[in-house]
Parts: C-alpha cells; structure tokens; sequence
C-alpha cells in the first residue's frame, strides 16, 4: 500500500520542515502544496525531503487540497492522509488515522478533536465547529463530532470517486457530503491538536458563517438536486 502525505500550506516555513519531518517516518511520500506562499515555505519543505508543487497565487485551502490529491493519484496513492502545515496536527498520530482505512474499514477517517479531546482550540472554534457539525449531521444516521477537521485519510476509491470542486475551505465540508452521498464508509478517531499565535489569521466569524452556508449550498445541490 502506497501512503503519501498531502500538506496543502500557506506562509508555513517556521513549521513546515518539523512536520514534514515527522510524516516521513510514516508514509511513503509527502506532497507539499504551497497555495503562493510569500515566504520561503517551498524551500524549507524541499530541504526537508518532501516533494513541492507551487501555486504562482493564492488559490484557496480547496484548490490546493485538490492539487495535492491529483497528484497523490499520478504517483499512484493507495491512501492519501491529510495534514496542516502549521504543526497543529500532530504527524506521529498518522498511523492511527490511516488504520481504518489500511484495514479496508473506511474510506474516509476524520481524526477529530472532539473524540477523548486533547486540544487548546479556543472555546469561539470548538462553538463555531460544532454548530457546522450540526448542521451536517441533520437526517444522517452515521454522525460525526468534527466536520472542520483536516487530519483526514482517505482511500484511492474515494479519491477517484469524489471531485473537490471548492477551491475556499468549503471543500472539507462537500469531501463529506458527497462522499456520503454515495454511500463511501466514514469514521472518526481521536487525534490530538495544538494550536497557537499563528495557526489562522482567518477571522472566526466570517470564515464560519461561509463554511455554515457552504454546507446549506452543498447539501441541496448535492442531497436534492444529486450535483
């Protein structure tokens, strides 16, 4: 089983080498995607033994998830296992968030947040989270504590089944929906998560109310009207 690593970044050069570092204790390759980063992220993460793709501008969170899953496809991935590159993700937990689906159990595997909880998340974030949660959740039978989260791992036949078509962080949200959709195996497990000073310099508010109403968007175009 061939496993890379996906790290899409931005601005990430004071961390990006000490992940990196990590994942390749635990995977085969990592695939950096530097979405047109204004410092010396690329550098770092090429001296560091990953594989760089460089966006020349600033696509989105979404689009260079895309990126990277494209290319994870080219080189022949069997798993693809997500990861910030901001050091809040803990690359040493890999192996349990690649096991379900290495076991043949899932398809995709959220290693969330919410499952034995070991985080500094700012009560704001665990709020804002859990009310997307929420709304994702609404008729589904197989809930799920931490729809936000981007430490994911997920198989080939999701990849080649599902499209990311969101290039903003909107696309965490439509990963599940559609893969839900058509009936692909999902499931948590607990993973730790750091954050500090520098983990986002999105604002809270307005980056959750766009996720909240990317979830209303995608659960009609695809739940209603199958897009």
């Amino acid at each position: 089983m061939k496993i890379i690593a996906v790290i899409p970044c931005l601005n990430e050069a004071a961390y990006i080498g000490d992940v990196i570092g990590k994942a390749l204790k635990h995977v085969d390759r990592v695939l950096v995607v530097d979405d047109g980063s204004s410092d010396n992220t690329s550098e770092v993460a090429r001296r560091a033994g990953a594989e760089v793709i460089r966006h020349d501008r600033r696509l989105g969170a979404g689009a260079a998830t895309r990126t990277g899953f494209l290319a994870a496809l080219r080189e022949g991935a069997d798993i693809v296992v997500t990861l910030d590159g901001d050091g809040q993700h803990d690359a040493n937990e890999i192996p349990v968030v690649i096991g379900p689906v290495l076991q043949g159990e899932a398809d995709l595997v959220i290693g969330s947040r919410f499952v034995k909880p070991a985080t500094n998340m700012p009560p704001y974030r665990s709020v804002g989270i859990d009310i997307i949660t929420r709304m994702y959740n609404i008729g589904s039978l197989n809930k799920i504590s931490d729809s936000q989260s981007c430490f994911r791992s997920y198989s080939r036949k999701l990849l080649e089944m599902v499209e990311i078509t969101r290039n903003d962080f909107g696309f965490s949200i439509e990963l599940l929906v559609k893969a839900r959709k058509k009936g692909l195996r999902i499931v948590e497990v607990p993973a730790s998560c750091y954050y500090h000073a520098e983990s986002s310099t999105l604002d809270p508010i307005t980056h959750g109310l766009g996720v909240a109403w990317s979830v209303i968007k995608l659960r009609a175009a695809v739940e209603l009207f199958n897009r």
